[in-house]
């Protein structure tokens, strides 16, 4: 594997992820407050009228099967400060708002869980893919600091031994994307002027494939080079979210540092499985059993999960994976047992990952799905679980894997309030309305 395989860890999943998209305002509180804009809406710089609902999902599915086989790749290798941020739903996806540099320069990019470096695309470019603003400039940021390689920031990011004079990243993607630049140091800033200074960053020159017509990827991964872990002293390692039902055309937010504390009545608690590097990117935890109505699948019997090397942290919780991914042996018997009690008329599936559809009709209806965390049972939202297609055909979206990576993905989030304590390498879910926010 190359000396970039770090990064490949810190960036796999960049291309899926929920994206974020913000404005901000500073509360009385000093909070900080976004707006989280999907990448397909009306606000989004990608927002392309055109492109169906059916065709949006289509291709959110094709980047979670590419995730998943990054994912595979790497696995076969070895409180302080309060930040708010709303989040609008819509199709699968987010964007982010931040700004770089003196003066500051808004970028547009993707939030990711699954990825540590944060990177836009910069000038002089040799070859980058459309974004809406303009490229980055450092030349015109009197704050850029190029990183040197002997610095802890540049292994940190995994960075190429052959960087010449400053520290060279190369991220590369399983789909054939990639970035290739400079790391340094900048102000990072948010609306407000609520700013960060010496932030490591990606500036790349060299960026191919699609990325949501975004900047580039702001990292909210596990790894020490992470926003969440570079904020540290301002966010002590908290933040949280709440994804509302994808037709709710509602506004939630994502939080960092203590107004991310997700607590009282209701809340359920399940440990995050620390993994060593490369992995440590990921939010692992450990999935004891599923529920369909009231029979539960538990994998705690060794030979339904002969894939997996241990039960502890088999699977990743991930806002950037549009669907469920499970070892065959669990999703086998999940669809068994949903056979026996899904009311409609199965049909044909449309095509890969799906195995198990209906005709949408009046009479569908299905039983409850839950997912059963180490101390944390989750029941999956009823919208989540089938999901229209195509026009006319739901299908199941919790979906097979051959190999040993399992994910637990966005659809089956909506309607938690999750939030992650780093420090004490806890995630609480909290069933919440999350197209109505308090």
């Amino acid at each position: 594997m190359p000396s970039y395989h770090k990064y490949m860890s810190t960036f796999l999943c960049s291309i899926l992820l929920y994206s974020l998209c913000l404005t901000y305002s500073v509360e009385s509180t000093g909070d900080l407050t976004f707006d989280f804009i999907h990448r397909d809406s009306r606000h989004s710089p990608s927002y392309d009228p055109s492109i169906t609902r059916f065709q949006r999902l289509r291709q959110a599915v094709d980047r979670s099967l590419s995730r998943k086989s990054l994912l595979t790749a790497l696995r076969s290798k070895s409180s302080g400060e309060s930040i708010t941020a709303p989040i609008i739903p819509s199709d699968y996806e987010y964007l982010m708002k931040i700004k770089i540099g003196t003066p500051p320069a808004e970028q547009v990019a993707i939030a990711d869980t699954g990825s540590d470096l944060t990177w836009t695309q910069c000038k002089p470019c040799t070859e980058c893919f459309n974004q809406s603003l303009p490229l980055f400039d450092p030349s015109q940021s009197s704050s850029y600091r190029p990183v040197p390689c002997d610095s802890p920031q540049c292994t940190e990011s995994g960075s190429s031994p052959s960087c010449g004079d400053a520290c060279q990243y190369h991220v590369l993607y399983g789909d054939g994307s990639y970035s290739v630049g400079e790391l340094a140091t900048e102000i990072l800033t948010f609306d407000g002027d609520v700013s960060f200074p010496n932030f490591s960053f990606g500036c790349g020159f060299n960026n191919v494939g699609s990325f949501s017509d975004g900047s580039g990827i702001v990292g909210l991964g596990g790894g020490s080079i992470s926003i969440v872990n570079q904020l540290n002293d301002s966010v002590g390692g908290k933040f949280s979210y709440c994804l509302p039902l994808q037709d709710s055309n509602a506004t939630s937010k994502i939080s960092f540092g203590s107004s991310a504390v997700v607590a009282g009545p209701g809340v359920v608690s399940t440990p995050l499985v620390k993994k060593s590097p490369p992995e440590d990117t990921f939010y692992y935890l450990t999935l004891e059993g599923l529920s369909v109505g009231l029979d539960r699948i538990a994998n705690a019997e060794p030979e339904l999960l002969p894939s997996l090397e241990t039960n502890e942290g088999n699977i990743i919780i991930d806002s950037g994976t549009t669907l469920s991914i499970l070892p065959d042996e669990i999703y086998n018997r999940v669809e068994a047992m949903l056979e026996g009690a899904v009311e409609g008329e199965r049909v044909e599936a449309p095509g890969d990952p799906f195995r198990m559809c209906y005709k949408k009709e009046d009479g569908f209806s299905s039983p409850p799905v839950t997912a059963h965390f180490k101390n944390a049972s989750v029941v999956l939202a009823e919208e989540g679980v089938f999901l229209e297609v195509e026009e006319g055909i739901v299908c199941l979206t919790l979906v097979p894997s051959e190999g040993d990576v399992c994910i637990f993905g966005n659809l089956h989030q909506m309607n938690y309030q999750i939030g992650f304590d780093l420090v004490e390498e806890q995630l609480n879910f909290l069933p919440t309305d999350c197209s109505n926010p308090q």
